[in-house]
């Protein structure tokens, strides 16, 4: 029996790699004979770098950068490997190695040039900044605009910036001020690095001469784990802005900003991304990548899932397993365990989702089975504490009740 486990990562508890072993372990307990494939997933969020990272045997790195209010600090990205990944630390008695570019891989591998992955959220991430400090008046990409030059740095041609988490509302003009973009106010004087979303009432006019020169020379696609455009009642401010801080009057002011900035990319350079599906991701760092750096917009799972090569891997499985931390109406939006059940559909291969938890009104129709940890005596606390463990059993649990059907 070929099994593929394609879990993203368990928030605030295990790495979509780590959920995969404990996955691949339970498979074994019901069945030793399984021939399975790890294939940690992500759809664009926490959790991008390290999944493709490990599907394609690359290696983390770490960069100066800075922070959301621009203090200097460490962030990783990653570089992605050119062949199939070397396996998961410590496995054991797992048939399928992890595979990824090698072969069949991702665009990049078959045009050629290193590839880069960078999550937004490392440098301009909302987990970076305490509740109490919470402002996207003030906080800024200028920090994941440096990820991309210490990409380029280490040699890569190709880039994928995952926007998932992030804790601003600039339309990318802080990371495109990282870029060397130069934004002036109206009296022509430069304004200072770092421009937050407070700040795009001032804009008059930008420059993209200034740009790293680089940009123009490589491809960066966008992983979106939202469909939301730049502006109006389900656009960057409105929907998201209150999650980082913003009150009503500061959603209006941050709106305001985003459609004069908006204007001003139409009359610069004739681009109107406000309705791009996707565009208000990271408070419209999708719509500045697209509109300062020349950037591509995707399904974040449609990104992962071509470089990991999932469709080839998923091609003649028995059966597929994936799971996230929580099981709700928003996992029927580009998330990870939404994408791999409409591929599993396509291939004729049924799914069984185990996430941590399953919320009422879950869209469970999409699996054959949904099997949460937090399920009977089993509370929130107990599978915060015991992942693995009760991964592991639910997919022995899993593997049972599918051999038996069959």
């Amino acid at each position: 029996m070929k099994v593929v486990v394609a879990p993203d990562s368990f928030k605030e508890s295990l790495s979509a790699a780590d959920a995969a072993m404990a996955v691949g372990t339970g498979v074994l307990d019901a069945c030793r004979d399984a021939s399975i494939d790890l294939c940690p997933m992500a759809d664009g969020g926490e959790g991008t770098v390290a999944a493709m990272v490990a599907a394609t045997g690359g290696r983390l790195l770490t960069a100066d950068a800075f922070d959301p209010f621009g203090a200097p600090i460490r962030a990783h990205f990653g570089l992605l490997g050119s062949g199939g990944g070397a396996g998961l630390p410590g496995e054991v008695g797992l048939t399928g190695a992890i595979q990824g570019l090698g072969g069949e891989g991702g665009p990049a591998a078959r045009r050629g040039g290193a590839t880069a992955v960078i999550e937004m959220a490392a440098a301009s991430g909302l987990a970076l900044v305490p509740p109490e400090r919470r402002d996207p008046l003030r906080t800024t990409t200028f920090g994941t605009g440096k990820l991309i030059l210490a990409a380029l740095n280490a040699g890569a041609s190709h880039i994928v910036v995952g926007v998932g988490g992030s804790a601003t509302v600039d339309g990318g003009c802080g990371c495109a001020q990282g870029l060397g973009v130069e934004f002036f106010d109206a009296d022509g004087e430069a304004c200072a690095p770092g421009l937050g979303g407070g700040a795009l009432p001032a804009i008059a006019d930008f420059d993209l001469a200034s740009r790293d020169p680089r940009i123009s020379q490589t491809g960066i696609r966008v992983a979106c784990d939202v469909t939301n455009p730049l502006l109006g009642p389900n656009g960057a401010a409105a929907v998201y802005g209150p999650q980082k801080g913003a009150t009503a009057e500061v959603v209006e002011q941050l709106e305001m900003g985003l459609k004069q900035l908006d204007g001003k990319i139409v009359k610069k350079t004739g681009l109107d991304v406000a309705e791009l599906p996707g565009a208000g991701a990271a408070g419209g760092l999708a719509a500045g990548l697209v509109a300062f750096a020349g950037a591509d917009l995707a399904s974040g799972f449609e990104i992962i899932a071509e470089a990991v090569g999932l469709r080839r891997r998923m091609t003649g499985a028995d059966l597929c397993i994936t799971g996230e931390g929580r099981l709700d109406g928003q996992s029927a939006s580009g998330k990870t365990v939404s994408g791999v059940a409409g591929l599993a559909a396509q291939l004729g291969v049924p799914v069984v989702c185990i996430p941590g938890q399953a919320a009422a009104g879950a869209p469970d129709g999409m699996f054959a089975s949904v099997r949460p940890l937090v399920a009977d005596e089993v509370t929130t606390r107990v599978a915060m504490q015991q992942p693995k463990t009760l991964l592991r059993r639910r997919a022995a649990d899993a593997v049972r009740d599918f051999m038996r059907r069959s």
